[in-house]
């Protein structure tokens, strides 16, 4: 039986919240029924042994990630050529970059929003990739975007953004929702915990702002509030700038710089804590503040439009000043009292079309 073709194109994605979108993307398309009788599904992967999908083809290209020459002539000369051969219906790129490709449909899904943030000169000398990365990316997003069919973004604001820099067709953009998250199911057991536990589950990136919450646990000791926990997914081995901060404020014996988690460790600490902090200066969505609704326990989050929309019908929510570890530390502290009074519920955020909220609803768009 002939089926079309759909190419699934991540040869870039190899942690973080976006390999969770590709296994989400890969889970998905070998469950549903009809994608499995209609579709042969080809997903060009780094490692193809990291992925376990019966009803999908995988082809490993681990030269793409080694450096950006590799993967600039793969995206503009090497997929050319396995798309000719291919011929495929859709061509789904689900890291960033527009590739040169023959395909009666293309779509690229952005995740990186570094162009819309501005690097402050200090944080330089922890990454100088993520410098380059923010006055570069905004022209590598450029290199023919517009022959997608559509751009898929994560976040209302993140289309309007993307419409005004590379002047595109609202309607051509797609918000697009990464995960479907239980609507009805009530996660409400917890451990038992001797004292209040905040968790900020990320990579190390100097964005992410771990030292905001340092700052704020310093505080709440000099106050003389001292029954509580913070736990940090950083050990000091990642890279500068998480060096720099588990050298500075490893004293502090209550932060738990734990060192990453695996999900399954992420999820336990998920019902062991009590509050959730997310600092985050820069986010195409924040996966852990989506996941953590689910438990409706209290979450304190950075004030920015990025998590106001993901957490959108979230309860026990207070928002606060990137940049005031005061402010964060007297939140913490109501935390610790259980003074929710200042913790609310956050408005439903109304979405333009086109948008999805699941990946069924986000192929049924693509391919029709």
């Amino acid at each position: 039986m002939f089926k079309d073709v759909l190419v699934i194109s991540a040869v870039n994605l190899v942690e973080g919240g976006t390999l969770t979108i590709l296994n989400n993307c890969l889970s998905f398309l070998n469950s549903n029924s009809f994608i499995c009788n209609n579709y042969r599904v080809i997903a060009l992967v780094h490692n193809k042994n990291t992925f376990h999908f019966e009803n999908i083809e995988f082809r490993e290209f681990p030269l793409a990630k080694r450096n950006w020459f590799f993967r600039m002539y793969y995206e503009y000369i090497g997929f050319n050529k396995v798309s000719k051969s291919l011929k495929p219906k859709l061509w789904l790129s689900l890291h960033d970059m527009s590739p040169i490709v023959t395909a009666e449909r293309k779509a690229v899904y952005c995740h990186n929003s570094t162009p819309f943030y501005h690097v402050k000169l200090n944080q330089i000398r922890y990454s100088y990739k993520l410098y380059l990365f923010s006055v570069f990316y905004k022209y590598i997003y450029r290199i023919n975007i517009k022959s997608n069919t559509y751009v898929i973004v994560q976040q209302q604001w993140l289309r309007n953004a993307f419409a005004e820099m590379y002047k595109l067709d609202k309607h051509k953009i797609i918000v697009s929702y990464p995960c479907e998250l239980p609507q009805e199911k009530k996660l409400t057991m917890h451990f038992p915990s001797l004292s209040p536990l905040f968790f900020f589950p990320s990579l190390s990136r100097p964005f992410k702002n771990f030292e905001i919450i340092c700052k704020a646990a310093d505080l709440l000791i000099q106050r003389g509030i001292t029954n509580f926990k913070v736990v940090l997914t950083i050990n000091g081995s990642e890279d500068l700038y998480s060096k720099e901060i588990v050298g500075r404020y490893r004293r502090n014996q209550n932060i738990d710089f734990c060192g990453r988690l695996s999900y399954s460790d992420v999820c336990e600490t998920y019902l062991k804590s009590t509050c959730l902090i997310f600092p985050s200066k820069l986010e195409t969505w924040g996966l852990p503040v989506s996941e953590f609704i689910q438990y409706r326990k209290p979450m304190i989050l950075s004030d920015l439009p990025y998590a106001h929309e993901a957490a959108s019908n979230a309860e026990k929510v207070a928002f606060f000043d990137s940049d005031n570890a005061l402010q964060l530390s007297y939140l913490m502290e109501d935390v610790i009292n259980n003074d929710l009074s200042r913790f609310g519920k956050v408005c439903s955020q109304q979405l333009n079309a086109p948008y999805t909220k699941s990946w069924k609803e986000l192929f049924d768009l693509l391919l029709n």
